[in-house]
């Protein structure tokens, strides 16, 4: 080759080496906060990228779910087998507001549930709450031996497995179609709907263990922020305050002896 015809030779690379840069000095840090059905308000954090350009931060972070303990949120461990979903529906500053999306329940839990020698009844129903929301709700209960029962198995015929699986269902539609979806999270928090349906089949078959094991929000209605701002107040009621005991004045003896 002749000398000086290769004039790529004395250029250098094209590009060369980038310099490392930590990704996390384009991160930012936004807070979550709960909605004030639970005890906790500020339940984590979320990361994401800063604002560039046309890519908004705070658009990125709309529709993203959080999945939290109800044990960490009400501040209650006897609740620590509940799964609750809760979505990002808007942004304020540095605040992520969220609404509910789902609620479950842990693997462990329902693994210790299921037994030999009796049968399980499962029922789903699709209700709407008066609000809009359209929410599907699965119920889970087992058979359980009567009283001075001797047989070993307690299994159920399908029939009376039908009956008790018709009031699952009519249960969990009245439950929803009373109140809106605030009421309907309280009361699945409470679980007071799973010792109504044992009451109501227990007529039909003895039944324990009744949950209501997975809720999910399948249709929302268009966003509105009064209405979602409901969610993150207070619901105004007075629970009054602590009162300092009544210290007794000593009396003195005046003349005459009176007193």
């Amino acid at each position: 080759m002749a000398i000086g015809k290769n004039k790529r030779l004395t250029k250098s690379k094209k590009g060369g080496k980038k310099k490392a840069v930590d990704p996390f000095t384009k991160k930012e840090w936004y807070k979550l906060i709960a909605p004030s059905i639970f005890a906790v308000k500020e339940c984590g954090k979320t990361i994401i990228t800063k604002t560039a350009g046309t890519k908004i931060a705070s658009e990125g972070l709309k529709g993203r779910i959080v999945e939290l303990s109800l044990a960490d949120l009400n501040n209650d461990e006897a609740k620590s087998y509940r799964k609750v979903k809760l979505c990002i529906e808007d942004v304020q500053g540095f605040n992520c507001l969220l609404n509910f999306h789902g609620m479950d329940m842990t693997r462990d839990k329902l693994c210790s549930l299921i037994k030999k020698k009796q049968s399980i009844i499962e029922a789903n129903v699709d209700a709407r709450t008066t609000d809009g929301y359209v929410v599907r709700m699965f119920c889970i209960a087992f058979t359980k031996k009567q009283e001075d029962q001797i047989k070993e198995t307690c299994y159920a015929k399908s029939a009376k497995m039908r009956s008790i699986r018709a009031k699952m269902v009519n249960a969990m539609s009245t439950l929803a179609g009373k109140g809106d979806l605030k009421a309907l999270v309280k009361a699945l928090v409470a679980e007071t709907v799973g010792q109504e349906i044992e009451r109501d089949a227990c007529t039909i078959f003895p039944v324990k263990d009744c949950y209501v094991r997975k809720v999910k929000v399948i249709k929302k209605p268009k966003f509105d922020v009064t209405a979602l701002m409901e969610w993150h107040t207070d619901d105004g009621t007075d629970v009054g305050a602590a009162v300092a005991p009544v210290v007794e004045e000593k009396l003195v003896a005046g003349s005459g002896g009176r007193l």
